[in-house]
């Protein structure tokens, strides 16, 4: 027997919410997002896939969002195209994983909160249980941003809580007709979820709004604005 039906935020992607077990992501849930690869770009876009779930849960509450890390190097501008608007944001500074933790699971347990970021580079079992039960009692969605250790230490590899756990890399966009780069593309990997089995998709990267898109063929996609051709993170 299935128990009630669990608060989500969609993709609006049904190739997406179909392949979620509850259709979307679990509000009150710990979600995982690493780069498939510990270079820049992947860094950059698994980043950005955090900006947009973050953006749009807070567009869909009004709250805002709240982001502990120990190394401050977001880049607004980056954020804004990826529709999260840096005003919405509150920042902290942490002095380790230990402590950015802990920020996270305070913010999940105030329950004022559109959506809770964290940076790691670890996480063990126990941490990420708490941070899935503080998303509970909350309501609001914990994005755990995990990041490499070292080459050849995948940051999946480590048990999780997490409902979700997402590997993204960056994959080569649409070739434009003229001189210029098209919109930035992903490959997203859901490596595990509960409940479901996983997935892999191409998708073109958030827009300004925080969300995806499945890839079109040039004549059928609407063109995008100038400023939309460039990301950063």
């Amino acid at each position: 027997m299935r128990g009630p039906k669990l608060a989500v935020l969609p993709f609006g992607i049904d190739a997406i919410d179909r392949r979620l077990a509850e259709g979307g992501l679990v509000l009150g849930g710990l979600h995982e997002v690493s780069p498939a690869t510990p270079t820049l770009t992947d860094d950059a876009a698994a980043t950005l896939f955090s900006v947009g779930i973050a953006a749009r849960a807070a567009a869909r509450s009004g709250k805002r969002v709240l982001w502990a890390l120990t190394r401050f190097d977001l880049y607004a501008p980056g954020l804004e195209q990826a529709g999260l608007d840096p005003a919405t944001l509150l920042f902290v500074e942490a002095r380790d994983d230990k402590h950015v933790l802990a920020v996270m699971e305070d913010g999940l347990r105030h329950g004022g909160l559109a959506a809770v970021v964290g940076e790691v580079k670890r996480a063990d079992m126990v941490a990420t249980r708490r941070l899935q039960l503080a998303a509970m009692s909350g309501h609001a969605p914990a994005l755990l941003a995990r990041r490499w250790r070292k080459a050849g230490v995948e940051p999946l590899s480590d048990l999780s809580a997490a409902m979700t756990r997402w590997r993204i890399a960056c994959a080569p966009s649409e070739r434009l007709p003229a001189p210029g780069v098209g919109r930035a593309r992903w490959t997203v990997d859901l490596a595990r979820q509960r409940g479901g089995p996983p997935f892999t998709l191409q998708l073109e990267a958030c827009d300004d709004t925080g969300r995806l898109a499945l890839p079109a063929a040039p004549r059928h996609r609407a063109t995008a604005p100038a400023r939309a051709t460039a990301r950063a993170a």
